[in-house]
C-alpha cells in the first residue's frame, strides 16, 4: 500500500543547509550539557542537530577481538527521548537522526514515537534510518539481523502510511495492521524519511521511499558524483522529481584549515548536495576529530567552523559572526 502524501514536497535544489552532530560520546549524557550544546548550535546558525543511535553496547571484556566503533563504554541517549527533551529546549533547529537503526525496532512504535517528537517540536523532525552493523543489538532486541535490508523497505511503507492516514489496513511479509492508527498524528504528513548507508539497494530504496540519502562518502570525488547522479536517475524512474530527494554528507575540521573547509563545502555544493553535517568527534579516513573533548572545546570549534563557511551556505546573515 502506498501512503497518502499530504505534505508540501520539498525542493532540495535550494542552497545547502548546515547542521552539526551532537558529540555525545565526548561531552557525556548530562541534560544541561546537551542543552547547552544545542542552544549554542541553534544560536550561531546551525540548521539541524544530528544524533546517532545505539541501544546496546557490547562488553569488550568478553570480546577481545571486537572491532566495532562503539562499546558499552560509549553513552547514547535513546533517540526519541533525547529529541523530546531537545524539542522543549530549542526553538527552530531541525532534529535529525543520523541514523536510527530501524529494523531492530517495532515499526508501529517508531511511527508513534516519531509522531510525538514531531508534534512536540512543532514539526522539526527529520527521521534518518539505516540497517545498522551491530548484531549484538539485534540479538538483544529480538530481531533478525539477516533480513534487515528488505524488512526496512516494508517498514518505510508502514511508517508513511501511519503518518498520513488516521486508520491503516496493511498486510505485508512482516507487518499486519488491522485497521488502526496513531494519535496524535505528526504535523508533517509524512515526516521526512531519509535513508543512511551505501550501495545499490540503498539508493533504490531511497529513490522509491525516501526524502533523502544520508551518505557515507568522505570526499566529494567522481565516485560520489556518479552515485548522486544515479540516485537522481532512480528517483525519476520511480515517477518522482529528483529535486525532492536530498543528499546529506558529513564534514570535519580536525587537522585541516578554514581554506580546506571552504573548498570542501564548495566541492559538495558543486555536485548537488543539499545538507552538510559537521562532526567534531569522528576519526574516519581523512576526517579527524578536534583536539579536546569538553563542551567548551566543541562549542568553540563549531563557532569557528560556521564563521569560516557560513557565507557559502544558507545560514541566515543575522547568525553569522563578524
Amino acid at each position: 500500500m502506498q501512503a497518502n502524501l499530504t505534505h508540501d514536497l520539498p525542493d532540495y535544489s535550494a542552497p545547502m543547509r548546515l547542521g552539526v552532530a551532537i558529540p555525545q560520546t565526548d561531552i557525556g549524557a548530562e541534560a544541561a550539557v546537551i542543552a547547552d550544546f544545542a542552544h549554542h548550535a541553534e544560536q550561531i546558525g546551525y540548521q539541524h542537530l544530528a544524533t546517532y543511535d545505539h541501544v546496546l553496547g557490547a562488553n569488550t571484556a568478553s570480546r577481545p577481538d571486537w572491532t566495532g566503533p562503539y562499546t558499552s563504554a560509549d553513552p547514547f541517549h535513546d533517540t526519541f527521548v533525547l529529541f523530546g527533551y531537545l524539542a522543549a529546549v530549542t526553538d527552530t533547529i531541525e532534529l535529525s537522526t543520523h541514523v536510527l537503526v530501524l529494523p531492530q525496532r517495532q515499526t508501529a512504535l517508531v511511527a508513534k514515537q516519531a509522531a510525538s517528537v514531531d508534534v512536540l517540536s512543532g514539526g522539526r523532525l527529520r527521521l534518518g534510518v539505516g540497517v545498522g552493523w551491530n548484531p549484538v543489538e539485534y540479538t538483544g532486541l529480538g530481531e533478525d539481523f539477516a533480513n534487515r535490508g528488505p524488512r526496512s523497505s516494508e517498514q518505510a511503507e508502514v511508517l508513511q502510511a501511519l503518518w498520513t492516514d488516521p486508520h491503516v489496513k496493511y498486510s505485508g511479509q512482516w507487518h499486519e495492521i488491522p485497521d488502526a492508527g496513531i494519535n496524535p498524528m505528526p504535523i508533517q504528513r509524512p515526516i521526512p524519511l531519509w535513508f543512511g548507508g551505501s550501495g545499490e539497494r540503498l539508493m533504490r530504496r531511497t529513490a522509491k521511499y525516501g526524502d533523502g540519502w544520508i551518505t557515507l562518502y568522505h570526499q566529494p570525488n567522481d565516485h560520489a558524483r556518479d552515485d548522486f547522479d544515479k540516485l537522481r536517475q532512480y528517483t525519476e524512474a520511480e515517477g518522482r522529481n529528483s529535486r525532492e530527494v536530498g543528499v546529506d554528507v558529513w564534514v570535519s575540521m580536525g587537522d585541516s584549515t578554514p581554506t580546506d573547509w571552504r573548498n570542501e563545502i564548495s566541492a559538495w555544493k558543486e555536485i548537488g548536495v543539499s545538507h552538510v553535517t559537521l562532526n567534531t568527534s569522528f576519526d574516519v579516513g581523512h576526517h579527524h576529530r578536534i583536539n579536546g573533548t569538553s563542551l567548551t572545546h566543541h562549542c568553540e570549534a563549531i563557532s569557528v567552523y560556521i564563521d569560516a563557511v557560513g557565507d557559502l551556505l544558507s545560514v541566515p546573515t543575522q547568525h553569522r559572526h563578524p
